[in-house]
């Protein structure tokens, strides 16, 4: 069962602070096919394709803007209330403030051995996040007031190719200035 609104939001008010220039990749995330997930000991994260075996390298017409998602994993824990994480979908779940007050477009990210920049393009969830999650949990990452907190999770593209797996270290190298 989904949980409410407000039990959503008290949670993520006693949720610490999560970590701003240095965290920690939590799971690894492949959707090979719609539906389908799996959740490997270390993907290689390709230029071409995204993560090399992720759905995304491919469609027609792909685009970086939205090529890897990352999302926080305490506020996916929190959002699946005991459901698996690999449901939500997204490539990397994190340990890092994902914030646009801390990772602007433009961002670059050590992830693992690979080189990212975070893109502009909003990760809003869809239809599939509300009816996993709940109606609730999709209302709380579209709210005014979290909107710029990304608690849905944010997009990048792969400069550097290199690997990843659960326990690496995600590093910010650098933001925009300005």
């Amino acid at each position: 069962m989904a949980l409410a609104y407000d039990v959503l939001e008290r949670g993520l008010w006693a949720l610490p602070a999560p970590p701003r220039d240095a965290g920690t990749v939590a799971l690894v995330v492949v959707r090979p096919e719609t539906e389908q997930r799996e959740t490997p000991e270390r993907a290689r994260l390709t230029l071409e394709g995204g993560v090399e075996g992720d759905r995304w390298g491919k469609r027609e017409g792909r685009k970086l803007k939205n090529q890897i998602t990352l999302m926080r994993v305490d506020v996916a824990r929190l959002f699946a209330d005991g459901q698996p994480l690999s449901l939500f979908g997204d490539n990397l779940l994190v340990e890092l403030d994902l914030s646009t007050g801390n990772l602007p477009a433009g961002t670059r990210l050590w992830i693992g051995t690979a080189l990212c920049e975070v893109t502009p393009e909003p990760h809003t969830g869809c239809g599939k996040f509300a009816a996993r999650f709940g109606a609730d949990a999709r209302a709380l990452t579209l709210a005014p007031e979290y909107v710029e907190d990304h608690l849905r999770g944010i997009h990048v593209f792969v400069v550097e190719p290199g690997e990843v797996g659960p326990g690496d270290g995600v590093r910010v190298v650098s933001r925009p200035l300005g």
